[in-house]
């Protein structure tokens, strides 16, 4: 295992909780062993440094003791402030957007997965390629190609812009073959749901108790990076449910850029259960919910109807639990582990995929299977009468469903269609 320093440079006064938290969360994911912090208190970094010269030269003693194989920063760094760093203290720094995408890479499975890995990862290390001047040159053979020429470095810069415009194209291939299996569920009448939230608060572990999936829930950040759905029954209907890769604070835009089709998932389903840690302090829950919905208006899934599930009770004392139901009163408490609050949330999302139909009751002449057989895809609670000259259906179905057969609709008891 690799031995990591964290650094951060962190505004406003100490507080109690640690505030590299996260970062050593994402530390152990990546595999690394935690060696040690510091963190300096300042309004911002420096530009070119990240650290002021004083805490820079206490790092660069602690390092040189520590002996660490790497010094992993909490913010994002310029290449600037990079290429300094790692000159100064002679040690190899990474930043935390480096970090994630090193865990990407780690826990990307599918092909799309892993062509959005390469394309961040791309992405973000053009900027930070370094040449060592022109003894690398590529020279030229012939009048006017003499001279300096092309460098290495500009030819690995184009060689890796080239490669980002493949993948760019390869992945709006894979995008479109995505539309197509989401046209295919939308054209199934099922109720959608899209789960969203931050990174392991047990998003696959709902899935998977609900739907009797096998997805991987190991306690690990990022374990879900690929979008995965499954369907489950509940009182005979049935419901199709999506897990998405969760979120983090300062998610860097080239990861949500990278991953839109993935997230794009969430934009097709009809209700979003955004699950929660109720297990979290009280300012850090608060955090985390504000992260989430701000990237899900990034990606203009704002409008879809959203209901908060917090979930963890099970880690929760009944004193917090109270004060957790009086903050979000409109919340689902459940703990996806144990089982518990899990009825009730069948039981909101019934209620609000029912708000969503209408009882209809058709008459279907004889030879029309086909529409019989879409009402029984798209509705509920269906009643089937058979009569001489055609079939009476009673049926609760989606209100875009019951203006689609309203010409099939009863006038009487006579059974006439209304035209």
């Amino acid at each position: 295992m690799e031995k990591a320093f964290l650094i951060a440079v962190i505004p406003g006064p100490v507080r109690e909780e640690d505030p590299l938290t996260e970062l050593k969360e994402l530390l152990a994911t990546a595999g690394a062993e935690y060696a040690g912090e510091m963190i300096q208190r300042r309004d911002h970094p420096v530009a070119h440094t990240y650290f002021g010269k004083g805490k820079l030269a206490e790092l660069k003693a602690s390092a040189g003791r520590l002996q660490p194989d790497l010094i992993v920063v909490e913010d994002e760094l310029t290449p600037t402030q990079q290429r300094n760093l790692e000159d100064r203290l002679g040690v190899r720094v990474i930043d935390r957007t480096a970090l994630i995408l090193d865990i990407f890479a780690q826990h990307a499975h599918t092909a799309e997965g892993k062509l959005q890995v390469e394309l961040a990862q791309l992405e973000f290390n053009l900027t930070r390629m370094r040449g060592k001047g022109i003894e690398l040159s590529r020279l030229g053979g012939g009048i006017g190609t003499r001279g300096p020429g092309e460098t290495k470095l500009e030819v690995d810069q184009r060689v890796a812009r080239k490669r980002i415009a493949n993948l760019k194209q390869r992945l709006r291939d894979v995008s479109s073959s995505r539309e197509v299996m989401r046209r295919s569920r939308l054209a199934s009448r099922l109720p959608l749901i899209a789960l969203a939230g931050y990174t392991n608060t047990g998003k696959s572990t709902l899935l998977n108790v609900l739907t009797k999936g096998g997805v991987s829930v190991n306690d690990r950040l990022f374990e879900t990076l690929d979008p995965t759905t499954r369907a489950y029954e509940f009182e005979s209907q049935t419901y199709l449910i999506t897990d998405t890769v969760g979120f983090i604070r300062k998610l860097p835009h080239q990861l949500v850029e990278a991953f839109r089709s993935t997230l794009e998932e969430t934009l097709v389903a009809h209700l979003m259960l955004h699950v929660a840690d109720a297990s979290a302090p009280e300012e850090e829950l608060e955090g985390m919910v504000s992260v989430v919905d701000s990237v899900l208006d990034e990606i203009e899934a704002g409008s879809i109807p959203r209901l908060l599930v917090l979930n963890k009770i099970d880690l929760v004392d009944a004193g917090q639990l109270a004060f957790l139901r009086r903050t979000y009163p409109d919340a689902v408490f459940i703990s996806a582990v144990r089982g518990g609050g899990l009825p009730e949330l069948q039981e909101r999302i019934r209620g609000f995929f029912a708000g969503r139909l209408e009882s209809v009751e058709l008459f279907f002449p004889y030879g029309n299977g086909q529409k019989i057989g879409e009402i029984y895809k798209a509705g509920t609670d269906v009643e089937m009468e058979n009569t001489e000259t055609g079939v009476i259906i009673r049926a609760r179905v989606p209100r875009e469903d019951a203006a689609r057969f309203a010409r099939f609709r009863r006038a009487g008891p006579a059974g006439k269609q209304r035209e």
